[in-house]
C-alpha cells in the first residue's frame, strides 16, 4: 500500500475485538516507531507497553473523559520521553506516536491516541491532579519519564468508515 493510501485509510478506533496482538507484531511496531525522526537526533522518546487488563483499567481511569474505552483495547503503548535530553520532547513524542499509528494501520490494527500531558485527571478540577501524575503514581515503571500520550491498540471491532470527501483548499497557502 502506498503511504498516501495508508494515510487516507487510518482512522481512530475505539472499539476492538478481544484478539491478542502477537509479540512479533508488537516488536515490529516498536521497531518502526523507533525510526521516527527527533530534534537534533536526541532520540528522547521512550516506549512502554502492556496488555495486562489491570494496567489497561488504570489507563482507562486516568481522565474523567476520553479514556474509558482503553479498558477494552488489546494493548496500550505509553509514549514518553527523557526530558533531560531536549526541551522538544513533546514534539519528538508526537512524531513517534504518529509513526506508531501508521505502523499499526499497516499491520491491520486499529489505534487511538489519548492525550496525557497537560490533561486533568478530573475535568471538575482542571487545576488539580493531572492524568500524567495519576499514571506515574499508578504505574511506577513510568515514573522517571514525561508522558505525552498513550496509544490504545487492537484489532478493530468494525471497519472504520473513510473520511468524507472535503474541500480543504482554504487550509493551504501558496506563497
Amino acid at each position: 500500500m502506498k503511504f498516501s493510501e495508508l494515510a487516507a485509510k487510518r482512522r481512530s478506533v475505539r472499539k476492538f475485538t478481544p484478539e491478542k496482538i502477537s509479540q512479533k507484531i508488537i516488536d515490529s511496531i516498536i521497531e518502526t516507531t523507533l525510526t521516527a525522526p527527533s530534534s537534533k537526533n536526541t532520540r528522547s522518546t521512550r516506549i512502554a507497553y502492556s496488555d495486562d487488563k489491570i494496567v489497561l483499567a488504570k489507563v482507562a481511569a486516568m481522565r474523567s473523559t476520553g479514556s474509558a474505552f482503553v479498558k477494552d483495547a488489546s494493548l496500550v503503548f505509553f509514549i514518553m520521553a527523557d526530558d533531560s535530553l531536549t526541551d522538544l520532547w513533546r514534539e519528538n513524542c508526537s512524531i513517534s506516536a504518529t509513526v506508531m499509528q501508521f505502523a499499526a494501520e499497516d499491520l491491520g490494527l486499529g489505534s487511538c491516541w489519548v492525550h496525557v500531558n497537560g490533561r486533568p485527571y478530573s475535568n471538575d478540577e482542571p487545576e488539580g491532579k493531572t492524568a500524567e501524575d495519576y499514571l506515574r503514581h499508578s504505574i511506577p515503571a513510568l515514573a522517571p519519564y514525561r508522558i505525552l500520550c498513550v496509544v490504545a491498540m487492537g484489532y478493530p471491532a468494525a471497519e472504520p468508515h473513510p473520511h468524507a470527501p472535503s474541500d480543504d483548499s482554504d487550509k493551504v497557502i501558496a506563497i
